[in-house]
């Protein structure tokens, strides 16, 4: 692009190098922001894998991962956090939420069990369990087994849309799940138990049954707290821009260069879920960052500078 519009060459490593700088400048402010995010009560997880190279000889990448724990205000995507690792197994979200004791949303991957402080509670999303049922209609046009278990999960989620239009708040929505959603809820389960005794465990519409019985309990605590949407696509939302990234870039270049990387994107991406130009909130907080003290650098964050910049009108 620079060439492009400037007429200027500049060679590939040394853009990268400056990537990289910039990646180790916001380091600070992904740490601040990672503080602020455990003073959430709920949150919402993903992971996404992303190749790292390893300069060990192999001459292939290795499957690293980005975490991204996220939290929400209103319903909508508040600060984030990319975590990067170099795994996908339990150690990483054990070691990020260690003795936090707060909701945490997530799929159904498993290595999110078990993490965390002793209160710490785990709910579902039903937007997957809904997936699981598209999928087998997709098999399987004609199922009406099928059919109507989407049709009932599609009239769980009108309920809140219906609150989220009238622009209701938390507690207002919760009476309304009780209301008009809880007989659907009843509904779903009822009939997926009825399913499983008839269904192979391996068709499409069996594994639907199965992956929502056996997130049945948390799915059910989607209702316990008024606070929790029905759904992670909040943090689904937020990993397309990595998934996009992958077609533009080969992998991350280091094991060092990672956890700059997931800075990058954890200060870019909760900048775009909080409405901030990115470009602009850059500009007014790198000059000068490499002297700023870490006890400055607190009110850098995105959420704490679109704060600052509201108060000041």
């Amino acid at each position: 692009m620079i060439e492009r519009e400037a007429g200027v060459e500049i060679s590939r490593a040394t853009l990268d190098g400056w990537a990289m700088r910039v990646g180790e400048l916001l380091q600070p402010v992904s740490d601040a922001m990672r503080a602020d995010l455990l003073r959430a009560s709920y949150l919402q997880a993903d992971e996404t894998i992303v190749p790292v190279q390893m300069h060990d000889g192999r001459g292939s990448d290795h499957p690293a991962y980005l975490w991204q724990y996220g939290s929400l205000v209103n319903g909508r995507g508040g600060e984030m956090i990319f975590d990067f690792q170099l795994g996908r197994g339990r150690d990483g979200p054990a070691k990020f939420l260690k003795n936090w004791n707060g909701i945490l949303q997530t799929d159904g991957y498993q290595a999110y069990d078990r993490v965390g402080g002793p209160g710490l509670i785990h709910v579902g999303c039903w937007a997957h369990a809904r997936r699981k049922f598209v999928d087998a209609v997709k098999v399987n046009p004609q199922d009406g087994a099928a059919i109507a278990m989407v049709a009932r999960m599609d009239a769980v989620f009108l309920v809140d849309r219906h609150a989220r239009e009238q622009s209701w708040n938390a507690e207002e929505r919760a009476a309304l799940r009780r209301e008009q959603a809880q007989t659907w809820v009843d509904e779903i389960h009822s009939e997926c138990r009825k399913l499983r005794a008839q269904l192979l465990p391996k068709s499409a519409l069996g594994e639907a049954v199965n992956y929502t019985l056996n997130m049945w309990a948390k799915l059910q605590r989607c209702f316990d707290h008024a606070e929790v949407e029905l759904s992670n696509n909040v943090a689904e939302n937020s990993m397309r821009p990595v998934a996009l990234g992958r077609k533009n870039w080969l992998h991350v270049g280091s094991v060092k260069s990672g956890p700059k990387v997931a800075a990058i994107l954890s200060v870019v991406e909760s900048c775009r879920r909080l409405g901030i130009p990115v470009k602009e909130y850059l500009l007014a907080v790198l000059p000068g960052m490499s002297q700023t003290r870490r006890s400055e650098v607190t009110q850098l964050t995105p959420a704490h500078w679109k704060a600052s910049r509201q108060g000041k009108r």
